[in-house]
């Protein structure tokens, strides 16, 4: 009896351990310029009241309907680079003409205070957060095609012919960089309810691995780099 009484305290104190792996963690949404981040972030937001989303600081002029310090941060280049200069960014890149960081210390304090952090950023940024932060979430974005990506970016109509240009050139090297990834998740034309069912999935999932060092297989992420080569 005493054994069996044993046991059972030792089973239980498995399981409370295991029932503590799942912690809180960073998720990185990329992908490429017209792909749907910003609407499936927002759907996100709706669906996941719990999880913190970090705002993006940026350069760029604010379009219609923008709020500052929700949608983005908005700086004046000299800002920008002022702030770049006390370390003020997780991470920091120059798209298109224009500035676009994350701001460091509130996806630092979030995370400490046991909530998931949902990240915007392009394939740049999520390398740079790949070094730094190696164990958080990474998910890139596709589209159905690259035709009906550059059909989403005319209908934006936010781009001369030249800059739309730009998008579609970089776009297509982007999509070069997916293996750099942990997940891939098809946005579908009208199915943001079925590309956040695939992002709900991959975090439960990832919530539940036995071993939350490293999100995902640094050798399997290191083979598909040397097929790539």
């Amino acid at each position: 009896m005493r054994d069996d009484l044993r046991l059972n305290q030792q089973a239980d104190e498995l399981i409370d351990d295991l029932r503590s792996l799942n912690r809180p963690r960073l998720i990185v949404i990329s992908g490429p310029s017209g792909v749907g981040k910003d609407t499936v972030i927002e759907e996100m937001r709706l669906r996941h009241p719990d999880y913190s989303f970090a705002v993006t600081a940026t350069t760029r002029p604010r379009r219609p309907g923008e709020i500052d310090g929700v949608h983005y941060i908005f700086m004046t280049r000299q800002e920008f680079e002022d702030s770049l200069q006390s370390d003020y960014f997780l991470e920091s890149a120059e798209v298109y003409g224009n500035l676009y960081g994350v701001p460091r210390k509130r996806v630092e304090d979030e995370i400490a205070d046991g909530r998931n952090v949902v990240i915007k950023v392009d394939v740049q940024g999520a390398a740079t957060i790949r070094n730094i932060m190696p164990d958080a979430i990474f998910i890139f974005l596709l589209p159905p095609t690259m035709g009906e990506l550059t059909a989403r970016l005319r209908g934006r109509k936010t781009d001369d012919p030249d800059a739309l240009m730009e998008r579609a050139t970089t776009a297509s090297w982007e999509l070069g960089r997916v293996r750099d990834f942990d997940y891939v998740v098809f946005n579908e034309t009208d199915k943001v309810h079925e590309t956040l069912r695939v992002i709900d999935a991959i975090i439960v999932a990832e919530g539940s691995r036995i071993d939350q060092t490293v999100s995902g297989s640094s050798d399997t992420r290191e083979r598909a780099r040397e097929d790539d080569r």
